[in-house]
């Protein structure tokens, strides 16, 4: 898998690298969303986590879009030009502004939404941060909490959501 950074030189003096550049602008519309054969939404997300200097795993957990309706995990639209990796990481950089090194996917889950009555198919990835962002494109109106693995089951919205974290807790801690 190949990392999503860009490389530039600015060229009025010196060359001078940046070694990331982040869009600060979340993509919207649903023009390039992809859907399976059977007309079911592709989305995708991760589970953003870090270790604790004891070895605990936190988690990154993010505020739902509209306020009061809890907190998720990053996830989002899969679109068609863009592999399922770069997906979850632009969705990732989106909403909770890290990014980090993509681990194989924890699985499929399939869930009706709520807000657009369609199935979707949700896959989802572990994502082992390695950089935090103070501004990242949904930072007006998102907030993030790190938890540990318990409180992320109980503080997470959503049955599928929840269901991946169990993924990941048998994977990282069994």
């Amino acid at each position: 898998m190949t990392d999503l950074y860009v490389s530039l030189f600015i060229s009025n003096y010196s060359p001078t690298p940046i070694q990331k550049v982040v869009s600060l602008v979340s993509r919207t519309g649903r023009d390039l969303q992809r859907y399976d054969t059977t007309g079911y939404r592709q989305v995708v997300g991760c589970i953003p986590y870090r270790y604790k200097n004891d070895g605990e795993i936190e988690v990154l957990l993010i505020s739902a879009q509209k306020k009061g309706k809890g907190m998720l995990l990053p996830k989002g639209g899969w679109e068609i030009d863009e592999s399922i990796e770069e997906a979850a990481l632009r969705e990732t950089m989106e909403e909770a502004g890290v990014t980090g090194h993509l681990e194989e996917t924890l699985g499929k889950w399939q869930y009706k939404s709520k807000r657009h009555n369609m199935v979707h198919d949700g896959f989802m990835f572990p994502l082992l941060v390695s950089e935090q962002f103070e501004q990242w494109p949904e930072s007006g109106f998102r907030q993030r909490k790190w938890v540990c693995l318990s409180e992320a089951i109980d503080l997470c919205q959503n049955w599928w959501m929840r269901e991946a974290l169990d993924a990941f807790i048998d994977r990282k801690c069994l």
